[in-house]
């Protein structure tokens, strides 16, 4: 099911295109990093790689014992070189594959559905395009793209393939092999992000009212001038949810929220998005020169660089005051709001509404 939703083009053309790579891959864009990350000393990084190899290596006890301490390492930032097989663990990606061992190859091997092909083959280019593996179509990045996007539109019928979901797929590939990226990929979409990419957005229009009733709760200022200028949360959360962040933060900030999201879940991206809100809006006098929509969404669409920093986000994220039951209480109240809605909608079209007359049902406006 191809489908045009989803973010535009990752290409700037402001952007500044060096002639070598920063050390995650990246020639220009603004996820590209000049600025060196201060280093761990070199014990400091030893005595974390073996916490973490030591870890997965007895992962079911750890995971059905001591989750905590998986959470708060994965907090404090899984190391580089351990990444790509905590990432694979964490999402339970190990489990999937282990349970089908063949089905990716065999995937592959099938023709997938025509017109879902071709707005693959369309969009593959546009994802990264500044990053050292998707600079061309011959690169191996674009190629491992189309197949894991491809495979997973076959796997995954009721999806099949939505825009928001490539840069998913190609920050996976950036650092797991295409096959191990596939069944994390899969994790992502079927679990952490499930039902996301259907048509209608029913569960992204759902979220957005969770995210609104949050604000409401965490920064109360910035919640009543949003109301005041009726700046909708889908006008600005959809990317950021759709895509998991992938082409909203710098990549060291991304890297870490990540660590956290295939940890703790879509909660991560809740909290990661109430640090935006709230750090670009708190100032009363920001607020003050945000006279109406447009100069809201200019904002928060385009953040201080300084509040998308790594340690900004994540200590942040930590210090907000939410509970699980928070996000419990939200999800209901929202669920119960959409359910009267639901219950007036067919009430109108029951009595006669136009709507009736082509067997479609009435969706909320976007």
């Amino acid at each position: 099911m191809a489908t045009a939703r989803g973010a535009p083009d990752t290409i700037s053309l402001c952007s500044t295109v060096s002639s070598c790579p920063d050390r995650n891959g990246f020639y220009g864009g603004f996820q590209r990093t000049d600025k060196p990350k201060e280093p761990l000393s070199k014990a400091q990084i030893i005595a974390r790689e073996k916490k973490w190899l030591y870890m997965i290596d007895n992962w079911s006890i750890y995971m059905s014992r001591n989750y905590k301490k998986i959470r708060d390492r994965c907090r404090k930032g899984i190391p580089k070189s351990v990444r790509p097989k905590a990432w694979f663990y964490l999402s339970g990606a190990y489990l999937l594959k282990k349970k089908n061992p063949n089905i990716y190859k065999e995937l592959l091997e099938k023709p997938g559905n025509p017109a879902t092909i071709e707005e693959i083959k369309k969009d593959k280019h546009r994802q990264f395009p500044f990053h050292e593996m998707f600079l061309d179509e011959q690169k191996v990045g674009q190629i491992e793209l189309f197949n894991v996007l491809k495979a997973y539109s076959i796997y995954n019928p009721k999806v099949g393939f939505c825009q928001a979901q490539a840069p998913i797929a190609a920050f996976l590939l950036m650092h797991l092999p295409a096959e191990d990226a596939f069944w994390v990929f899969v994790s992502v979409c079927d679990v952490y992000l499930q039902d996301y990419f259907i048509p209608g957005l029913e569960v992204i229009q759902n979220d957005a009212g969770i995210l609104e009733g949050l604000l409401k709760k965490t920064c109360p200022p910035v919640y009543r001038h949003l109301q005041k200028h009726k700046v909708e949360p889908l006008l600005y959360m959809t990317d950021w949810f759709l895509c998991a962040m992938t082409r909203t933060l710098p990549w060291e900030t991304l890297l870490r929220v990540w660590d956290c999201f295939l940890a703790e879940g879509i909660r991560v991206i809740f909290k990661v998005a109430l640090v935006i809100i709230g750090a670009s809006l708190s100032r009363h006098k920001v607020r003050k020169t945000c006279t109406g929509l447009c100069e809201t969404l200019a904002v928060l669409r385009s953040p201080p660089p300084h509040i998308m920093e790594e340690e900004f986000i994540i200590n942040n994220m930590m210090r907000l005051n939410l509970r699980v039951e928070d996000f419990q209480i939200e999800h209901t109240r929202q669920k119960a709001r959409r359910a009267k809605q639901k219950a007036q909608q067919d009430g109108a079209t029951g009595n006669g509404d136009s709507s009736t007359t082509n067997g479609r049902r009435n969706m909320p406006t976007l």
